[in-house]
């Protein structure tokens, strides 16, 4: 099954985080790596948690993975390689964070189960997502709108908080 994986990091060693993450993916069994955006400095949203205060800039990408896991497993893989690059997770959305990682698709398969919906809830409104998403796989459809993913990062495209980062992928 072709999945597609967001990957996020606005704390530390950012680009290091993000291929943290690639590595997670890449190493454990049932995930074969096929395609990776490069990647896109990005503005953080709104964070409640420092009113006042300035977010660090994510660093963003995009990765496609052929998959023989089940979407949970999956989901439960990106989770732990989250917790390996010390991430928290607290009840509060738009907080600062070492690595982020959100399963955005999993092939055509629409799904919502407590803890898991896919495809990604806030996908077609998020720039910083479909910009890398869209380098990947931009005439890939999206399973619950009438939109390639190419024509939804078009209806939100922001030049101005979703910059290349790395105008070459970084990635070996």
């Amino acid at each position: 099954m072709r999945c597609y994986v967001g990957l996020g990091s606005n704390l530390g060693d950012r680009e290091a985080r993000l291929r943290l993450g690639l590595a997670g993916l890449r190493d454990g069994p049932g995930v074969e790596l096929v395609a990776v955006s490069r990647i896109y400095e990005t503005e953080p949203e709104a964070s409640p948690a420092s009113p006042g205060s300035e977010s660090p800039r994510y660093l963003n990408a995009a990765a496609a993975v052929d998959c023989r896991l089940q979407p949970r497993v999956l989901l439960e893989r990106l989770l732990a390689i989250e917790r390996e690059a010390g991430r928290t997770r607290g009840p509060e959305r738009s907080m600062p964070r070492t690595l982020d990682l959100d399963l955005l698709l999993f092939g055509e398969r629409s799904i919502e189960e407590p803890g898991l919906i896919v495809p990604h809830p806030r996908l077609a409104v998020r720039p910083f997502v479909l910009e890398p998403l869209a380098e990947i796989a931009g005439e890939l459809r999206h399973p619950a709108l009438p939109a390639s993913i190419a024509e939804l990062a078009a209806r939100v495209r922001d030049p101005e908080g979703v910059r290349l980062f790395a105008p070459r992928s970084p990635w070996p």
